[in-house]
């Protein structure tokens, strides 16, 4: 039993001495990068030409396509496979000379760029992202201009593809000019576009969004919710909500636009049935709503909205329209679902 013991032992030091050594192997390689579908030359230190040396991928015989000439390897037609820690041995003493980390990617192409200021009129903040992976690392670079100057860009301490700015001046005519390179070893990509002030306005989705049965009342919800907290001044800036609702048995939506208010009761409602409830909140003045693609719907009187994208909160225990007594629902587990509404970057 004691042999088993040791003999378990030793395979599990000699595992974790072979792990320890291939990290400290990769922390002093140095990193080769090379674009998908390329042929990659790698040299083997700094070897005379005629150097004889054999080359190992991982620890393994280097087995794809390839062209040996001295102390120099070429991978043909590299794809993600190719990615490995490749090492050298000059034959004439078996000694390692050099380490090489391939990584295999993409340039980038130009990101997609998006402004908002959910917190008028404070500041706004700007989100990109890449359609197609580099699968390398890559680093953007962010520039802001305003009427011809240069604006400071604070990096986002949780996104990392997000930077805040804050507005030099309020109702301004001149646009800003956002600017976003991404940048990695195999080259960069830029995208410039510029955005009104007004455009970028756009709330976030009112919050404590509750529904509740009016007593004696078995038409009527009662609505309610507080105005989105991220949005500094509500009374300097105040904001209009957009709710509509419908039952589920039914595909038409009712809407109401709500002022200087944070309640709505709904007259209509159908005894015992599920309601779906969607709000969205507005400056008064400038911007829009939020928008996305979960359901196609409009912002009355604004014509450049496009849907919403929605959060869910199932209220438990299960919110109904009240029976009038002595009436019993054939379905006795029927959730109410609100749903708060607004764009997620």
């Amino acid at each position: 039993m004691a042999n088993i013991v040791t003999s378990v032992c030793c395979v599990v030091l000699a595992a974790v001495v072979v792990v320890y050594a291939q990290r400290r192997s990769q922390q002093g390689a140095r990193i080769q990068y090379a674009r998908i579908g390329s042929d990659v030359t790698m040299l083997c230190g700094s070897l005379d030409n005629d150097t004889s040396v054999t080359w190992k991928v991982n620890g393994t015989d280097v087995k794809v396509r390839r062209r040996e000439e001295g102390p120099w390897l070429t991978l043909m037609t590299v794809d993600m496979s190719s990615n490995g820690l490749y090492s050298c041995f000059q034959n004439s003493d078996d000694q390692r000379r050099d380490q090489i980390t391939l990584r295999i990617g993409l340039t980038p192409r130009e990101p997609q760029v998006t402004c908002r200021s959910n917190t008028y009129p404070k500041g706004f903040y700007c989100s990109w992202h890449l359609q197609h992976p580099t699968y390398i690392p890559t680093e953007f670079e962010v520039n802001v201009q305003h009427n011809q100057k240069s604006l400071e860009v604070k990096r986002d301490e949780v996104h990392k593809n997000r930077c805040h700015v804050k507005f030099p001046e309020l109702f301004s005519t001149f646009p800003y000019r956002v600017n976003v390179t991404a940048v990695n070893a195999l080259g960069k990509a830029s995208t410039a576009t510029s955005f009104e002030e007004s455009s970028m306005v756009k709330p976030d989705p009112p919050e404590k969004v509750v529904a509740r049965p009016i007593p004696n009342n078995i038409r009527r919800l009662e609505v309610t919710w507080s105005s989105p907290s991220t949005w500094p001044d509500i009374d300097s800036f105040p904001l209009k909500y957009f709710l509509r609702y419908r039952p589920l048995i039914r595909d038409q939506w009712q809407h109401v636009e709500l002022s200087d208010s944070t309640s709505h009761t709904i007259t209509d409602a159908y005894v015992g049935k599920e309601y779906i409830i969607q709000l969205a909140a507005k400056d008064m003045e400038v911007g829009t709503c939020d928008n996305s693609r979960d359901y196609p719907l409009f912002c009355p009187t604004l014509s450049q909205a496009k849907g919403w994208r929605c959060q869910r909160w199932l209220l438990r225990p299960p919110l109904l329209v009240p029976y009038p007594p002595g009436v019993h629902p054939a379905v006795h587990h029927v959730m109410f679902m609100i749903h708060s509404c607004g764009k997620v970057f």
